[in-house]
């Protein structure tokens, strides 16, 4: 009894990490691509409409003016990816460090969540961009904007793939930090938990300042 008491827990656990973080990297993704998107428009003078960012669907930045709007929309996907990336090697950079204080146990103990979220973002922009270049042409989603104005479908290509790529490669052996293989079902509860938290942060962001 008490073995199966423990059994349903650790599942109960690793499914709360698992749909968490998958939550909060959806959020959280689209926040850093819609930030690329205003980078962009800020620095060739475009005068933003609105940044919306739904709980449900997908996330969009509109202009009211837009000069140079194949700038503007490299910006989500580029920034998209950088940015979790530059994360990602802040925390291993941190982890790294012999100081032993409680960043650096911090950064070793979930540095793999940073891992998952970078590879998470490329693979997500990537295969937006790489899917556009099959589907997009007429649209006004990112791939459809970029062919409008003169962008090429190798481009997207040359972009996503690579993405997507690396992102996998981010993600190989992550398995077991969620409970999956020989962990079977056991993951850290402290970081379902936080990560939860994490989540629901994030949403309430999004509600508040992510339509406007």
């Amino acid at each position: 009894m008490v073995g199966l008491r423990g059994s349903i827990l650790n599942r109960i656990f690793q499914s709360l990490l698992i749909l968490s973080t998958v939550g909060f990297s959806w959020l959280s993704m689209m926040a850093l691509h819609e930030c690329g998107h205003v980078l962009h428009g800020w620095l060739s003078g475009a005068k933003p409409a609105g940044v919306y960012l739904p709980l449900i669907g997908f996330s969009r930045t509109e202009f009211a003016a837009n000069p140079h709007p194949l700038f503007v929309v490299w910006g989500g996907p580029l920034w998209g990816c950088l940015l979790p990336l530059a994360i990602l090697a802040g925390v291993r950079l941190l982890s790294a460090t012999a100081a032993g204080g409680f960043a650096t146990k911090t950064a070793k103990r979930y540095g793999y969540l940073a891992t998952w979220f970078a590879g998470f973002c490329l693979i997500a922009n990537g295969g937006y961009l790489a899917g556009g270049a099959f589907l997009g042409g007429g649209g006004a989603d990112d791939p459809g904007v970029i062919l409008q104005h003169g962008g090429a479908r190798w481009q997207l290509l040359a972009f996503g793939l690579p993405a997507i790529a690396a992102g996998l490669f981010l993600w190989n052996g992550l398995g077991p930090y969620f409970g999956l293989g020989p962990s079977r079902g056991k993951v850290d509860r402290t970081a379902a938990v936080g990560v939860t938290i994490a989540l629901l942060l994030v949403a309430c962001a999004a509600v508040l300042i992510g339509n406007r």
